[in-house]
């Protein structure tokens, strides 16, 4: 998110997923990626789990966040309210394999991404991409990056709030 209320843009997916929710990284801020002039964004990677929903139900879930973000889709990598992408899916064990118009699992452009890469270590270390069809260490593909797109991926020291069942147990 890069508009309005940042950080309250992405409580509203972490209090949407309810239940489902896993693991919430620690927000960062990064600069905008893609070229085009705009204020900084607030990411966080978050972990879900729903045997009811496969890669299109969860897209559908985030674009329903988006919607009530007022998110408006005019200017590929523009300023958003809220910009919720799917990285990668599973359904049990196996990795899902999405290449059509709606939906690419994995996210094709997660490995070149400090900004999802790094979050998303914070909250499983151990975590792999699939990219060009090999399952790689996210450990390795940040590694692999650019120093300065590393160091342009800056905690803030907010946490976002988990008010679930399961939050309340652990």
């Amino acid at each position: 998110s890069n508009l309005g209320d940042r950080l309250a843009r992405l409580q509203s997916v972490v209090d949407g997923l309810g239940g489902a929710l896993w693991a919430v990284s620690p927000v960062y801020e990064t600069d905008a990626w893609g070229g085009v002039e705009q204020g900084p964004f607030l990411n966080a990677v978050l972990i879900a789990e729903d045997p009811h929903l496969d890669g299109h139900g969860w897209l559908a879930r985030a674009h329903e966040f988006e919607r009530a973000a007022d998110r408006v889709r005019d200017q590929r990598w523009g300023p958003r309210t809220l910009d919720v992408d799917l990285v990668t899916c599973h359904d049990g064990e196996s990795e899902v394999i999405a290449r059509d118009d709606d939906l690419t699992l994995p996210h094709p452009l997660a490995n070149l991404r400090a900004f999802v890469l790094i979050p998303w270590l914070d909250v499983e270390p151990d975590a792999t991409l699939t990219v060009a069809g090999v399952a790689q260490p996210v450990a390795r593909l940040l590694a692999e990056l650019d120093p300065a797109e590393r160091s342009g991926v800056r905690l803030i020291g907010a946490v976002l709030g988990v008010e679930t069942e399961r939050a309340a147990s652990d």
